[in-house]
């Protein structure tokens, strides 16, 4: 069975923003989330609860929880099997705040427009 990558969104200046996030984590929340990102690499879509949440849109969100702190990292998928994590916060509230969403979204269009403007140059 051929295998998901899961890789970061990366802006136009070099930044990523879930990468970014992640490395302010703690040692055992950091872990979390990377573990539940390498069964992304296995489980692709098939990725279910507690690990993996569908939100809305095309947009999914990694789920992890320590100690009362609850951790997201949202991400999408695209062609080739690939996971592109985009952005991630701390859960403050029972539901996904809807700026974070946004976000994704936002970044998921500018990942598509860059890669949609490489294969028109590639061509």
């Amino acid at each position: 069975m051929e295998r998901f990558k899961v890789v970061f969104y990366e802006k136009e200046d070099g930044s990523r923003p879930a990468y970014d996030f992640i490395n302010t984590l703690s040692d055992k929340m950091r872990a979390k989330i990377y573990k539940a990102a390498s069964l992304l690499e296995v489980e692709g879509a098939q990725t279910r609860m507690p690990y993996s949440e569908y939100l809305k849109d095309g947009i999914f969100q990694i789920r992890a929880q320590q100690e009362g702190n609850i951790t997201r990292v949202l991400y999408f998928f695209t062609v080739g099997k690939l996971v592109i994590l985009t952005n991630g916060f701390t859960k403050k509230t029972n539901r996904t705040p809807s700026a974070e969403i946004e976000r994704a979204k936002r970044y998921r269009a500018d990942y598509e427009r860059r890669e949609a403007k490489k294969n028109a140059d590639f061509r």
